[in-house]
């Protein structure tokens, strides 16, 4: 019975999603954008499928000396900025998305170029669901490293 667990948790991961199943929180989706140098950004969709709040808190990956929760506006006058989050709230039945041009993980200073095909590990430690590693797959034509389009204001 113990070898069907670790299978199925295999092949979820390998899919492409992860749950801590302790709070029914499920993680979908996950990408990061190809970048030669610098930094890039990951996303992703998280589901809380559980009956009790809960709440990212933080992120980690070999692939990147820091990794940051983020998230990008843009003003009235088109400026975008981009500023960071300390967590990422999930109410009971409800779903974060991180996604460009909204809430995202920084990878910042890429221990090497992320390229089109590639996969990293990337870890989020929720508040009460602990730590779930989920596998990203790295997508589309590398750039410098920046993950936006429009100069970004880095403001607090």
């Amino acid at each position: 019975m113990r070898h069907l667990l670790v299978a199925a948790v295999a092949a979820n991961l390998l899919a492409g999603t992860a749950w801590a199943a302790e709070n029914a929180i499920v993680v979908e989706q996950p990408w990061a954008r190809a970048a030669a140098t610098g930094n890039s950004a990951a996303y992703l969709v998280i589901e809380n499928r559980g009956t009790a709040p809960d709440r990212l808190v933080g992120v980690a990956s070999p692939a990147a000396r820091t990794a940051e929760l983020h998230t990008s506006q843009v003003d009235a006058k088109g400026v975008a900025s981009m500023r960071p989050l300390q967590a990422v709230e999930l109410t009971p039945g409800g779903k974060a998305v991180l996604a460009p041009g909204g809430m995202h993980i920084m990878l910042m200073g890429l221990a090497q170029p992320l390229k089109d095909g590639q996969h990293f590990p990337l870890t989020l430690t929720f508040e009460k669901a602990g730590a779930v590693t989920v596998d990203v797959a790295v997508q589309g034509r590398p750039t410098a490293g920046h993950d936006h389009q429009k100069p970004m204001n880095m403001g607090n």
